[in-house]
């Protein structure tokens, strides 16, 4: 059994007012080739194939046309649901693309079934418990009069318990093979960029990579960089494509899991960067001078400014970038170099931030002394954008 393993792909983001189909276009064509070449029989996906529960008409036809493709010569496709997805809409298909061999599984609820057998020939010679991101109403019974601590021990024992349950069944059907997990979710020790959502109220999951040491391979989605976390065999995939600047520097990769007999062999693979995106700091004259200096028109260029006039500085740069013929995002301003925060905060525009951030800077410019009162602000602010992204 050969496994690629892969995860939020964001399809159809539109990333500070730019879309991405042309990078994602590449991924996939890439991605169809490395499939091919390496002779893989089990695709996994671990979630977030979307980047919003209402994706654009093109980033669903990407989605249709690579799996139309793939399934000629893969034999299993593995789809988990992630947060950003809507179960709905991943939900509609999943009849008829199980008769392509594509397994669908979008919220984790007791009309699922988790568990996939893999077949070589005729012979099972593996078992994946495909766990999607598990949603709060399916795992925690709700009880009155739980504060966030409960609530968030609560969360963490039903997690587990959902994975317990879904490796007791793997067993049953077969002692012999691999038995494989997904998951969507953030575990301790592992590290986040700037472009992850907090996916639970509260964020905090007591879930170690320990956990899951009864699995051959752990397959998880929702961070956004390739890393393992403690164990070689727990991993993020991380994203395809940088989905932030955080992400400028880091190296894309997909995750290739092979089993001969008892033993494993991961390989990680890197994936081409299709878009450059290029983060300069520093005061009017060396910004403009780096930005002299880029040879790549196609890249996306963030901007953090470190003087004494931010908004002159701003206006200078734009001037210039656009004589340049170059694509600048974002202009932001050093809050450490500017008069006070509130200058800061209107110095950057709406589209650069998410609502967390929004409400975040609206709690700080407050200057309330209680912290706890901060915090309960907070995570209410978070639990109500949850409820609203979930419609």
């Amino acid at each position: 059994m050969k496994i690629l393993h892969t995860s939020d792909w964001h399809l159809g983001q539109s990333f500070m007012g730019k879309s991405r189909f042309d990078e994602h276009e590449a991924f996939l064509k890439w991605l169809l080739q490395t499939i091919e070449l390496e002779n893989i029989n089990t695709l996994i996906v671990a979630g977030d194939i979307f980047d919003t529960t209402t994706p654009p008409n093109y980033a669903l036809e990407l989605y249709y046309n690579f799996l139309t493709k793939v399934s000629s010569f893969c034999k299993n496709i593995i789809i988990t649901a992630g947060n950003h997805d809507s179960v709905a809409t991943l939900k509609a298909p999943k009849q008829l693309l199980k008769a392509l061999n594509v397994h669908v599984i979008t919220s984790g609820d007791e009309d699922e079934d988790e568990v996939i057998a893999i077949y070589d020939d005729e012979e099972i010679c593996g078992i994946v418990c495909a766990v999607p991101f598990l949603r709060d109403f399916v795992v925690r019974k709700s009880q009155s009069a739980q504060t966030m601590d409960d609530k968030e021990s609560a969360l963490s024992n039903g997690i587990k318990e959902h994975y317990k349950s879904a490796y007791k069944r793997a067993k049953e059907l077969s002692k012999d093979v691999p038995i494989i997990a997904t998951g969507h979710l953030t575990t301790l020790g592992s590290k986040t960029s700037e472009s992850e959502r907090e996916i639970y109220i509260g964020g905090t999951l007591d879930i170690d990579s320990d956990f899951f040491k009864d699995f051959d391979y752990v397959a998880l989605g929702h961070l956004h960089i390739n890393q393992r976390v403690k164990s070689e065999r727990v991993r993020y995939s991380g994203s395809p494509i940088p989905l932030s600047f955080s992400e400028s520097n880091s190296q894309k990769k997909v995750n290739i899991v092979e089993f001969i007999g008892a033993d494993v062999k991961i390989k990680e693979l890197d994936i081409p960067l299709f878009r450059k995106l290029l983060v300069i700091r520093g005061d009017t004259a060396s910004v403009i001078s780096e930005l002299e200096n880029v040879t790549d028109k196609e890249s996306w260029i963030e901007i953090h400014i470190r003087d004494e006039n931010p908004f002159h500085a701003n206006e200078s740069i734009r001037t210039r970038a656009k004589e340049l013929e170059l694509t600048l995002l974002a202009v932001k301003i050093d809050r450490e170099q500017t008069p006070s925060s509130a200058s800061a905060f209107n110095a950057i525009t709406l589209n650069e931030l998410n609502p967390l951030e929004v409400f975040e800077r609206r709690v700080e410019l407050e200057g309330l002394e209680d912290e706890e009162l901060t915090k309960e602000l907070l995570k209410s602010f978070k639990l109500i954008v949850s409820e609203v992204e979930a419609i």
